[in-house]
Parts: C-alpha cells; sequence; structure tokens
C-alpha cells in the first residue's frame, strides 16, 4: 500500500517547506559566521590598547607638561643586574612570537617626571637631547608600536645616558614603578657614560633587575655575551662639524694622538716615540692659552700652534684611542668620522658593535704594555691594507656611529637578528659597504672568519661492519635532491672501511671518518666536514626509508626553522623517526 500525497499546483506540499526551513538555517549561520569575521577584524585592526600612547614626539608632548610622579621612599629597589643573564634565562621571547615581517615591536613608556617625597627629580638634566632623538628614531621606525600588548621589547622614557646626572637609588626606584617591568625583563636600557668617580665602573651602576643594557663601556667582566649590547659613546661633533670624506691614502702624519685627559705615564710613552720618530707623530693636547668653551672643544695644540679638532684627524693614517677614567671614548667616532685608522689601546674593552662587526677591517688593537713597540707594528701593516681600513673606518662611521639613529637603529637590529635568526642579516651584510668593490670579490686581506652554511643538508650515517645495509642505506639518501654531503662514521677500530672502489658511486661528496672509540654518541660530534646547518643523523641498517620521505623531512625541518624552531630528526634502527 502506498500512503497518499497531497499535490499543489506547486507539487508535493512537503517539499517547499524542507526547503523553507533550510533556507532560513543556511542564512542565519552564513549572518553569524560574517558578522563573527567582522567583528573579529574589527578587534585585529582597529587601534585599541588599554596602556597604548600618543605616537612617541616631543612635538606635541613638552617634557614640562608631562605629569609629575612622586617616588615614596619605601618603593621597592630592583635587584643590581644579573651577570648571569642570557637571552633564553633572562628574555621571554614568546613575547615576540611570530610575524611575517620578523621584526620585534617595541614599545616606549609615556614620558613622566619623576621626583622624589620632596620634590627632587632623580636626574639633574632631564632628557637629554641625545635621548630624545633616539626616542623619536625609534617612533619613526618599523620597529615601533604604541600597542603595549604587541611589545617584544619595552624601553623606558627615563635618561639614563650619562650616570653622572642621576641620583642612582631613585633612578631605580622609578624603573621598577613601570607598568610592565616584571624585574626587567624585556627591558632594554641605553647607557654611554657609566660609573662615576673614582671608581668608574664599566656597566650602569643603576639597579636595573634582568634589563638588557646598551652600554658605553663595557669591561669582558661586566659584557654578558649575547645579551648586552655594546654601544660607542656619541660624539656631539659628529652633528656639528661635517667632514667631507677624503680618499684613502698616505697622509701628512703617519700616526697622530689627539686625546687631553690620558694617563700620565701613556703621555710619556707617546713624548718618547714621538722623539724617536720625530715629524711622523703628532701629538696634541689641551691649548693652554684659550679660555674655557665650546671654541676650545674644538681646538687642540702642540708647542703653540693650533690645529682644528676634529678636522686635524684627518692628517694622520693612524689615530690612537687609549683608555680615559672609563674604557668608552668618544674619540673613537670622530677618529672614524676622519677616515683615520684607530689603534685602540684599552685592555678588556668590549669594541662597539663588535658581536657584528669585524674590527680587524678597520682597527688596530694594541695591548696597553705593548704601546712602546706601537710605531713597529703600524709600520708592519702593507700599504694596501692601511688604504682598505680607512675607507672601512669612514663606512662604520656613517653606517653605525654618525647619529643618535644610527646607534639606535643598529642595537635593535642586533636584538632582533636574536630573536629572528633565521632572518638575521648574513656577516656580509653587517661589514661590506656596497661602495667598496675588490674587482666584485671581498679583499683576501678581510676574508669572514666564519664560513656562511652551505645549502642543502649533510647524512652523518653511523656505522659498525654492515657493509651491505651500509650500501642500500648510501644509494638511497644519494638519490635525495637536497643531499649536499655523505659522512660516514667508522665505528670499528678493529677492522678497516671497504676499499675506495667498492662504494657507490655518487653525486655528492662522501667522506668516511674513522673514530677512536665505540661509541653510539660519535654521530653527533659537529666534525669539522659538516658544512651545512642541516644534519641527518642516521644508521647503517635504516632501509625502509624512501628519498621523496628523506627530502620531505628536510623541507619540513626548513619551514619549522623559518618559523623559529630547531628541531632534531633522528633514524632509529627499528624505523622510528624522532623529533
Amino acid at each position: 500500500m502506498c500512503a497518499s500525497v497531497k499535490y499543489g499546483s506547486r507539487g508535493p506540499a512537503l517539499i517547499p517547506r524542507m526547503k523553507t526551513k533550510h533556507r532560513i538555517y543556511y542564512i542565519t549561520l552564513f549572518s553569524v559566521v560574517l558578522l563573527g569575521l567582522i567583528a573579529t577584524g574589527m578587534f585585529q585592526f582597529w587601534p585599541h590598547s588599554i596602556e597604548s600612547s600618543a605616537e612617541w614626539s616631543l612635538d606635541r608632548r613638552s617634557v614640562h607638561d608631562a605629569p609629575l610622579v612622586r617616588i615614596p621612599m619605601s618603593s621597592p629597589i630592583p635587584e643590581r643586574g644579573d651577570l648571569s643573564c642570557r637571552m633564553h634565562t633572562c628574555f621571554d621571547v614568546y613575547r615576540c612570537g611570530y610575524n611575517p615581517k620578523n621584526k620585534i615591536k617595541v614599545y616606549i613608556y609615556p614620558l613622566q617626571r619623576f621626583v622624589d617625597e620632596v620634590g627632587v627629580p632623580i636626574s639633574s638634566t632631564g632628557l637629554s637631547r641625545e635621548y630624545n632623538d633616539l626616542l623619536s628614531a625609534i617612533s619613526d621606525s618599523d620597529f615601533y608600536t604604541d600597542d603595549v600588548t604587541r611589545a617584544c621589547l619595552f624601553i623606558p622614557s627615563t635618561d639614563v645616558l650619562n650616570q653622572n646626572s642621576l641620583r642612582i637609588r631613585e633612578t631605580a626606584q622609578a624603573l621598577a614603578m613601570l607598568p610592565r617591568w616584571d624585574k626587567g625583563m624585556n627591558h632594554l636600557l641605553f647607557n654611554m657614560l657609566p660609573g662615576g668617580p673614582p671608581d668608574y665602573n664599566t656597566a650602569l651602576d643603576v639597579p636595573r633587575d634582568r634589563a638588557l643594557l646598551a652600554g658605553g663601556g663595557f669591561s669582558t667582566w661586566t659584557y654578558r655575551q649575547g645579551y648586552d649590547v655594546s654601544i660607542p659613546v656619541y660624539s656631539p661633533l659628529s652633528a656639528e662639524v661635517d667632514l667631507p670624506e677624503r680618499q684613502p691614502g698616505p697622509r701628512r702624519y703617519f700616526i697622530l694622538s689627539s686625546q687631553t685627559a690620558i694617563h700620565r705615564e701613556y703621555r710619556v710613552e707617546l713624548e718618547r716615540l714621538k722623539e724617536e720618530n720625530g715629524e711622523a707623530l703628532l701629538l696634541l693636547d689641551k691649548c693652554s692659552n684659550l679660555s674655557q668653551g665650546l671654541a676650545s672643544v674644538r681646538k687642540r695644540c702642540y708647542k703653540g700652534q693650533v690645529y682644528d679638532y676634529p678636522q686635524i684627524l684627518q692628517e694622520s693614517s693612524f689615530c690612537v684611542v687609549l683608555r680615559g677614567a672609563r674604557l668608552g671614548q668618544a674619540t673613537l667616532s670622530d677618529v672614524l668620522q676622519a677616515g683615520c685608522v684607530p689603534v685602540i689601546m684599552a685592555d678588556s674593552y668590549i669594541l662597539p658593535f663588535s658581536e657584528v662587526l669585524d674590527w680587524k677591517r678597520a682597527s688596530v688593537v694594541i695591548p696597553e704594555e705593548k704601546l712602546p713597540e706601537m710605531y713597529t707594528i703600524l709600520k708592519s701593516i702593507p700599504h694596501r691594507q692601511v688604504e682598505e681600513m680607512q675607507r672601512q673606518a669612514r663606512w662604520f662611521w656613517e653606517a653605525y656611529f654618525s647619529s643618535m639613529k644610527a646607534i639606535g637603529m643598529t642595537t635593535l637590529q642586533i636584538i632582533n637578528d636574536r630573536i629572528y635568526p633565521y632572518a638575521a642579516r648574513t656577516y656580509e651584510e653587517w661589514n661590506n659597504p656596497s661602495v667598496v668593490k675588490w674587482s666584485s670579490v671581498n679583499s683576501p686581506l678581510f676574508l669572514p672568519l666564519i664560513p656562511p652554511r652551505s645549502p642543502g643538508f649533510t647524512a652523518v650515517v653511523l656505522t659498525y661492519d654492515r657493509i651491505e645495509s651500509l650500501f642500500r642505506v648510501i644509494t638511497e639518501i644519494s638519490k635525495v635532491s637536497s643531499l649536499a654531503k655523505l659522512l660516514v662514521v667508522w665505528n670499528n677500530q678493529n677492522k678497516s672501511p671497504p676499499e675506495e672502489s667498492l662504494w657507490p658511486k655518487v653525486t655528492v661528496p662522501l667522506k668516511v671518518v674513522r673514530t677512536k672509540e665505540n661509541k653510539l654518541s660519535n654521530r653527533f660530534f659537529p666534525f669539522d666536514e659538516i658544512e651545512t646547518e642541516a644534519v641527518l643523523a642516521i644508521d647503517d641498517d635504516i632501509i625502509m626509508l624512501t628519498s621523496d620521505e628523506l627530502q620531505f623531512g628536510y623541507e619540513v625541518g626548513l619551514y619549522l626553522k623559518q618559523l623559529g624552531i630547531n628541531c632534531l630528526l633522528h633514524m632509529h634502527r627499528d624505523d622510528r623517526a624522532e623529533l
């Protein structure tokens, strides 16, 4: 029997009702999804932040208009700088996250005037012109964000460039009051003149917890390798005096000393060198017959003869940069600007931006005890090398020393390279000026100390005496298009490897390394033959993997590296892959 169905003029009555029901359902679902997408987009891209501030600029915000903040005497004081801090222990990289531009985001705290309970400011100078220039440059850069929730790095608006102008305790308390301080985590302080009489410490004395320090006078005792950044001491003459670039070559003087406040023992030794070498060495000092002021700062004298400074620096091939009360000296910047090769004698001094700059290409570093031998050492340098060093010195100044903006951007780029190492600048990008060309190749006098890593991967095959299985593994791995080299680790001390003629014919270099002990850990030894960043560690009996699978594993590793994830892929004898 069949049930009767009522038909209308448009067909069965049940069908229109079903269509209407589903139509309403899908329209409602689509509307909900669309509204959700719109709301998400507005939340992501509409300017918002709990603690966001207007663009950092003194043009819009005067220091005198900044809010006054009183520091209670009982306010907590941060711990002194932790010398054990490294990027993996005292810096939260997860704040930085992944972004397609591989750029950290930097937040600058709003201006505030900190005073103690009786109204005395924490600084005698307030905000210096140099620090204002630095913060303004950062706020105009791609690093800057006014959204505190997106920030990877935080920079206080409190000026600590010159420790001489600071009240140490109150400055530390002001830092601890910052809303995102969190024991200094992910905070960056800029300081060029650390320490004070009589000790003149080589790092900022203000207690700062775990904050990073961009410092202008680090020694090997206070510098935290890979965490702090050594920066130059900015020379105000850089902005006030225009020194046109001079072509490299011989100069009027061979050695010139222009510093006015060097230790008496150094002065005596320089005078002795002057007596021995005559006109080749020019030894300048402060002009005693000029009144104090701006004019006297730009003058140097020798036996009553007055010279313009820093212009006189361009008249010498080498310029002496000796340590003073502080290790970092603004003279270094003046010398580089003049295209004069600096002769640096400051034991234990961490040179500015030495993490990325190859100072051997632009300077001569001599131990202080070898000052009597300085002339002989410099005379041994070939003329061609001196000219290239003069050119490199000038370029270092233009790129990294010439302004507070250059110093600030270089500092942030170094930190950025640590956080996104897969997108970091290369040695060549940091050290090779685009205008310096040596017949389209780098000068052999200045080759990089560390060779660039080769593309592809190295297969490290651990074996003992399973020859047939080993040869099958080598044959299969050699089919992988990204393979750069095969390294066989021969773990059998009682048996020699097969003769060369018996090995499979492959299109990539194959090297056999014999070990002294039969240890499974030999596969992880950093052999000199490994020239790639990617390494496949595999046993000699892993015969189930195909070349396509190995190529896929390599490409996955490349993708993870682009995300900032380093991984180790190890193949086991039971054909398990451990990541």
